[in-house]
């Protein structure tokens, strides 16, 4: 017996359905799209506010925190921030840009976040000059994080790149050793 099986009879038991109809999976479908857009984004803006603030200063940043080669650093976490974030985007090669992405995140996670704790809102004060918030923690990491891995695990959804490329592959005659049995 499977498990999944194992679960529904369990699940039968308990006196609990599961309904769904198909209007379901058609929306269930799109729920990528909207994780690609907001990370996609959001790595794209990191990466341009430190090329609008000049890449000599995360340079400076990174210097200072200790990681080795600094410049060399700043430019690979600017290019993996906005090349990743545009190929996020367009679902584009997901699970490859993903990697040096939780990289990234990771990294700045254990160097930065972590001494400040779980919270990303850290509300000070208020002033007539509006709110004053301290350094965040690594909540929005953790965020990013688990994004980037429904999206590695589950796909990119419609209107990706990826999909795009797997469709042509398939429709171009190339197959699988267990499609072909």
């Amino acid at each position: 017996m499977r498990l999944g099986s194992i679960i529904a009879t369990r699940a039968e038991a308990a006196g609990l359905r599961q309904v769904r109809s198909p209007l379901d999976s058609r929306i269930a479908r799109w729920a990528p799209v909207p994780l690609r857009l907001i990370v996609g984004y959001g790595f794209m803006e990191h990466g341009f506010a430190k090329l609008g603030r000049g890449p000599e200063a995360f340079a400076d940043i990174l210097h200072a925190i200790g990681v080795p080669g600094p410049h060399v650093m700043a430019w690979a976490t600017i290019l993996t921030e906005v090349i990743g974030g545009l190929a996020v985007i367009l679902g584009a090669f997901v699970a490859l840009v993903a990697l040096p992405m939780a990289a990234l995140l990771v990294v700045a996670t254990f160097t930065v976040h972590l001494p400040y704790g779980f919270s990303s809102i850290k509300l000070l004060s208020v002033s007539a000059a509006g709110a004053q918030f301290g350094p965040p923690g690594y909540e929005l990491n953790l965020l990013y994080l688990a994004c980037l891995a429904a999206l590695v695990l589950g796909g990119s959804g419609p209107l990706a790149i990826d999909g795009l490329v797997r469709r042509r592959g398939s429709a171009g005659g190339c197959h699988s050793g267990s499609a072909e049995r």
